[in-house]
């Protein structure tokens, strides 16, 4: 196999076999370690593309893990893990971790997320002034919307959030990182902020709240935009 390398990083080796599978057959390599200690050698010695990691470790806590990793990488690491409670995804997420996926989990909701995070990993000097998301173009340089050809007028916040989602498509991003880089640290518990404004990007795109296609929600974590 000589595609992207994925370190997976589980004690469970029905787990790993089960992953092996599913990695294998989308054309990917897979390397793993099943003690987090080993998958941090792993990391360093092997450069892999994206870490998958379980945060049940039996040696040391999965976000220990992610953290020792970003002291010296920015590899995409992707969480599967069993804890689906909120304050451990936002935890696992401010340690580093790009993304999360809860156990049991739908392979080709994981293989989408997969690809997500090697399409972002390219160098930034690589991002376009235009993104394209289907019918959604968004010109980032005249900080202007359209879809379907038709220009969406969007508030400068309001643009700020899309193009920040944009940039990161298909990975999540926090409700932290969101406020943080928008409206600025004094204003993290501001999140009323950020729910309105998300509401009237969805309006003005067309995407159902109830329903959506395109901006997605973790609820109590943050949002994606479907890549």
């Amino acid at each position: 196999m000589t595609g992207p390398r994925i370190l997976v990083i589980d004690d469970e080796a029905p787990i790993r076999r089960f992953l092996r599978i599913a990695i294998e057959s989308a054309g990917f390599t897979m390397l793993e370690a099943d003690r987090g200690r080993l998958g941090i050698e792993r990391a360093a010695v092997e450069a892999p593309d994206v870490v998958m990691l379980d945060l049940g470790l039996p040696d040391i806590d999965g976000k220990a893990v992610i953290a020792a990793i970003r002291e010296w990488s920015v590899v995409p690491i992707l969480v599967l893990s069993v804890r689906d409670a909120e304050t451990e995804k936002i935890a696992a997420l401010d340690a580093g971790a790009d993304d999360f996926v809860t156990k049991p989990f739908a392979t080709g909701e994981l293989l989408a997320r997969l690809r997500a995070l090697l399409r972002a990993r390219k160098p930034p000097a690589e991002e376009k002034p235009t993104l394209s998301f289907g019918d959604l173009v968004i010109d980032l340089a005249a900080h202007s919307v359209a879809r379907d050809g038709v220009e969406i007028k969007l508030t400068h916040k309001e643009f700020e959030v899309l193009a920040l989602l944009a940039r990161h498509s298909g990975r999540l991003v926090t409700h932290k990182q969101l406020l943080t880089t928008i409206w600025g640290p004094a204003h993290l518990e501001d999140a009323h902020y950020l729910r309105i404004a998300i509401g009237h990007i969805r309006e003005k795109l067309g995407d159902d709240a109830a329903d959506p296609k395109l901006i997605m929600t973790e609820p109590g974590v943050g949002y994606r935009l479907r890549g």
